[in-house]
C-alpha cells in the first residue's frame, strides 16, 4: 500500500522584466526577475486518480504572474512575491499554500560624463538580490531575503592557525593569506498576517538589502580574519542589530583557496611566503562553511 504524503507544483523560471517610467523626469527604473511559483492544497486527486478539475495549469499560474506584474508594483520583490502568493489562495479556495521564489537579477544605472544615466543601465555582476514567500492559509506570509553570488577577494588581513593537528593534518598554519569566497546571506523576517503589513513595511525590505550588503563589504574588508567562522558570525550579529524584523541570519561561505605556486626549480625563484606574489586559483575542492544566527531574545517590533 501507498499514499501521496506531499505534492506541490507550479510555473518555474518565468522570465520577468518591467520597466517603470517617469513621465516628469524622463528617468527609467527597471526590475528583470525569474519567478518560481508552486501551489499547495486539495490537489491530491491529480496525482492519485489522473482527475485533472483541480489543477490550476502552469501555463496560467505564468499567465497570472505578469498580469499582477502590469497591476501592481514588483520592487520590492518581498511585496511582489506577497501579493502573487495571497492571489492563487484567495482566488482557488482549494489551494491553501503558494510559495514563490524571487531571484532579481542585477542591473545597474550608468554613469556617462559623471552622472546618471536616465535610461541606461549595465550588469555589473552575476549577484542577485533573493526572496523566498510562503503565503498559507489562516497562518499568514513568511518572508526570507537573500544576498547571493556576491563574489568577494581580499588580498590579506586572513589567517588561520591554531587548528587540530594530528596524523591527518598536512595544511599549514598562516598569519596571512589570500580569503575569497562567495556569499549567500538570508535573513528571515518577522511574520506577516496579510498583504497590507507587508506593504505597510515596503521601504524597510530595501533598506535592509542595502544595510546587510554594506556590512557584509566592510565586515570583510575590515576584520582581520581569524577564520571564515569568527567573520561570518561578527557579519549576522550585526545583520541582525541593524534590521530589528530580522529573527535569523544564515550565512553560507565557500573557501576559495589561492595557492602558492613553488618556483625554486627555476633559478632559485622565490614565490612562497613572504615572496609570493603568484597564485593558482582553486575551483575544487574548497571549503564550505556555514552558521545560522538567531537573536537570544525575540525583538520587541
Amino acid at each position: 500500500m501507498s499514499k501521496l504524503a506531499s505534492a506541490r507544483y507550479g510555473k518555474d523560471n518565468v522570465r520577468l522584466f518591467k520597466v517603470h517610467r517617469d513621465d516628469k523626469t524622463g528617468i527609467h527604473s527597471v526590475a528583470e526577475m525569474t519567478v518560481c511559483c508552486l501551489l499547495e492544497g486539495d490537489i491530491d486527486v491529480s496525482y492519485t486518480k489522473a482527475d485533472n478539475s483541480v489543477v490550476v495549469a502552469t501555463d496560467s499560474i505564468k499567465n497570472t504572474i505578469y498580469i499582477l506584474a502590469k497591476q501592481h508594483p514588483v520592487t520590492p520583490p518581498e511585496l511582489f512575491g506577497s501579493i502573487v502568493g495571497t492571489h492563487f489562495i484567495e482566488t482557488y479556495k482549494h489551494i491553501h499554500a503558494a510559495h514563490v521564489h524571487i531571484i532579481s537579477h542585477r542591473w545597474t544605472r550608468m554613469g556617462i560624463d559623471g552622472k546618471p544615466h536616465p535610461h541606461s543601465f549595465l550588469r555589473d555582476g552575476e549577484e542577485t538580490r533573493d526572496v523566498q514567500v510562503d503565503v498559507t492559509e489562516g497562518k499568514g506570509i513568511e518572508i526570507a531575503s537573500s544576498i547571493t553570488g556576491l563574489h568577494v577577494l581580499k588580498s590579506t588581513g586572513s589567517q588561520f592557525w591554531g587548528f587540530i593537528r594530528d596524523e591527518y593534518t598536512t595544511l599549514p598554519e598562516v598569519w596571512d593569506r589570500i580569503l575569497c569566497t562567495q556569499v549567500a546571506a538570508t535573513w528571515k523576517w518577522k511574520k506577516y498576517m496579510d498583504v497590507k503589513e507587508v506593504e505597510a513595511d515596503k521601504a524597510k525590505f530595501d533598506n535592509a538589502w542595502s544595510s546587510a550588503r554594506d556590512i557584509i563589504l566592510k565586515q570583510f574588508a575590515e576584520d582581520n580574519s581569524a577564520s571564515v567562522q569568527a567573520t561570518m558570525y561578527k557579519m549576522a550579529q550585526q545583520i541582525l542589530a541593524a534590521v530589528p524584523q530580522a529573527q535569523t541570519v544564515d550565512f553560507t561561505l565557500p573557501n576559495k583557496h589561492y595557492f602558492e605556486v613553488d618556483l625554486k626549480w627555476h633559478k632559485g625563484i622565490k614565490n612562497t611566503g613572504k615572496d609570493a606574489d603568484v597564485y593558482v586559483p582553486q575551483s575544487a575542492p574548497n571549503g564550505l562553511i556555514k552558521c545560522s544566527v538567531a537573536r537570544s531574545e525575540k525583538a520587541k517590533l
